[in-house]
C-alpha cells in the first residue's frame, strides 16, 4: 500500500506542488481571517473558486506544453512590449509583498514557539536556509521534498470532525451563497479569490509545464521506447509529435486538476475549522498568529501551537521557492537572460542572482512593522485586484491559433476563463469603489 501511495505520488508533477503551494500562509491567513470573521458563511466560494482556478491553471499548463517555453517568453514573442511591461508591473510587486508576508509569518510562528527569541531573527534564518536549498539543491530533488511538506495542510481537515459542526447547517452554507454588501465582507471575499487565484501560480505552471516538456524530449532523443510514442508512429515525425503531446495534456489535466481540488478542499476546510473553532466562541477578528493557532485547538490541544507553527512553516517552505521562481521567470524571460531552476548556479547565475534579489527584497518588508497577519491578508486582496489584466492576457494566448495550434481553447475552458474574468474584475471594481467612494 505504501509503495503504491509513494508511486502515485512520484508521478505527480507541477500541478501538485502549485496546488499546494496556492495553500501558503498567505492563503492559510486569509482563510482562517474569512472563518474567524464570517463563520461559515463564505464556505461557497469553494464552487466558484474550484473551477475557475482548474480552467486558468490548465490553460497556463497548456501553453507551457505547446510552447516549451514561459509565459513571458510566449508574451514577449508574439505581443508587444506595452502588454509585456503591463503585465511585469502587476506581477512583480504583488510577488514580492508575498514573499515578505511569508517570511514574517513564518518568524512570527517561530517566536510564538521561543517567545525569547525575536521573530527578526527567525525570519532571516528561514530565508538563509531557503536560499541553500533553492540554490544548491537540483529543482528535482526539491520538488520531490516540496511534495511531501504539502502533507503539513491536511490537518486543517480534521479540525471539523472534532468540533462537530452542524453539517445540515454547513451543507446549505456552502450550496447557498451569503453575500454583505459592506467593505469588510466583499474585501475578504476580494481575498479569497486574490489568495486562490494568483497571478504567480500562472507563470510558475507555465514554466514548469515547459521544463518538464522539454526534460521527456530530451529522454525521447536518448530513449526512443518512451511512452510507446515511437513504436506506434515509427516512420511519421508528425504523428509521433502529435501523439506525444496528446499523451502530455492528459497527464498534465490530471495532475492539475488533482492540484487543485486538493489547494480548494483545505481550503474548504481551513474556513470551516476557523469557522467552527474561533467564530463560535467569540473570536471574530484575528490580529495575531496566536489567535489564528487557536483554531487547532480542538484537535491538537496545548500542541496547537506547535502543529500550526509547523504548518505555517512547512507552507512557507513549500511557497516561497515557488513565489521567488515565478519572479525569477518572469525577469529573466523579460529581458533575454538565461537560467532555470534545473540548472546549477554558475550556469545560470542572473536567474539565481534574480531570486535571491527577490527573496531579500520580501525579507526587508519585516523592518517596516507591518503586522504579518495584515500583510498577508493585503497581498491576498493586491492579487485579487491586479489579476483580471493576467486571466486577460492568458485568455487571449490560449485562444491564438498562431500560438497554440489545435490546441487551443476548447467551449468549457472559454467560458470558465471568460466567468473567471468577469468575477474577479467585479470584485476588485467593486471593492474599490467601497473603498474610495463609500462613507
Amino acid at each position: 500500500m505504501l509503495k503504491k501511495v509513494k508511486k502515485i505520488f512520484g508521478a505527480l508533477g507541477p500541478g501538485i506542488v502549485t496546488g499546494a503551494s496556492d495553500d501558503d500562509p498567505s492563503g492559510i491567513a486569509t482563510y482562517s481571517q474569512a472563518g474567524a470573521k464570517y463563520g461559515i458563511a463564505t464556505l461557497w466560494t469553494v464552487l466558484i473558486t474550484f473551477p475557475l482556478m482548474a480552467a486558468i491553471q490548465e490553460m497556463c499548463a497548456r501553453i507551457g506544453v505547446i510552447t516549451s517555453a514561459g509565459l513571458t517568453t510566449t508574451l514577449k514573442k508574439h505581443y508587444g512590449k506595452p502588454v509585456l511591461y503591463l503585465m511585469v508591473l502587476f506581477s512583480v510587486p504583488a510577488i514580492i509583498l508575498n514573499i515578505g508576508a511569508d517570511i514574517a509569518a513564518m518568524g512570527a510562528v517561530a517566536n510564538l514557539l521561543f517567545p525569547s527569541v525575536p521573530a527578526i531573527f527567525f525570519s532571516i534564518l528561514f530565508t538563509g536556509l531557503l536560499l541553500f536549498f533553492i540554490v544548491y539543491l537540483p529543482y528535482q530533488k526539491l520538488a520531490a521534498v516540496l511534495k511531501y511538506l504539502c502533507l503539513t495542510l491536511l490537518l486543517y481537515i480534521a479540525v471539523p470532525f472534532f468540533t462537530k459542526p452542524d453539517w445540515g447547517i454547513v451543507l446549505k452554507q456552502t450550496l447557498m451563497p451569503t453575500i454583505k454588501w459592506d467593505k469588510a465582507f466583499i474585501g475578504v471575499l476580494v481575498a479569497i479569490l486574490g489568495t486562490t487565484i494568483s497571478p504567480y501560480l500562472f507563470f510558475w505552471q507555465t514554466a514548469m509545464e515547459a521544463e518538464d516538456v522539454k526534460a521527456v524530449k530530451r529522454q525521447i532523443m536518448i530513449n526512443k521506447r518512451l511512452l510507446s510514442v515511437s513504436e506506434s508512429f515509427p516512420d511519421n515525425g508528425k504523428k509521433r509529435e502529435s501523439r506525444l503531446l496528446e499523451l502530455l495534456i492528459q497527464k498534465m489535466s490530471l495532475d492539475v486538476n488533482l492540484g487543485m481540488f486538493l489547494s480548494n478542499l483545505i481550503m474548504f476546510f481551513t474556513i470551516l475549522a476557523t469557522g467552527t473553532a474561533l467564530y463560535s466562541h467569540g473570536i471574530r477578528n484575528i490580529d495575531t498568529v496566536e489567535q489564528a493557532a487557536k483554531a487547532l485547538e480542538p484537535v491538537a490541544g496545548k500542541f496547537s501551537y506547535l502543529l500550526f507553527a509547523l504548518g505555517i512553516i512547512g507552507t512557507g517552505f513549500l511557497a516561497i521557492p515557488v513565489l521567488s521562481g515565478s519572479l525569477s521567470y518572469i525577469v529573466t524571460e523579460t529581458f533575454g537572460l538565461k537560467g532555470n531552476l534545473d540548472k546549477k548556479f554558475r550556469k545560470a547565475k542572473a536567474f539565481y542572482i534574480i531570486l535571491i534579489v527577490s527573496v531579500l527584497l520580501g525579507l526587508s518588508i519585516n523592518y517596516f512593522g507591518i503586522n504579518p497577519v495584515d500583510a498577508l491578508l493585503y497581498t491576498a486582496i493586491l492579487y485579487g485586484i491586479t489579476c483580471p489584466v493576467i486571466i486577460a492576457i492568458v485568455l487571449h494566448i490560449a485562444n491564438n491559433k498562431k500560438i497554440m495550434g489545435d490546441y487551443t481553447n476548447k467551449w468549457l475552458s472559454n467560458i470558465l476563463g471568460g466567468l473567471c474574468l468577469l468575477v474577479m474584475t467585479a470584485g476588485s471594481v467593486f471593492l474599490l469603489y467601497l473603498q474610495f467612494f463609500s462613507k
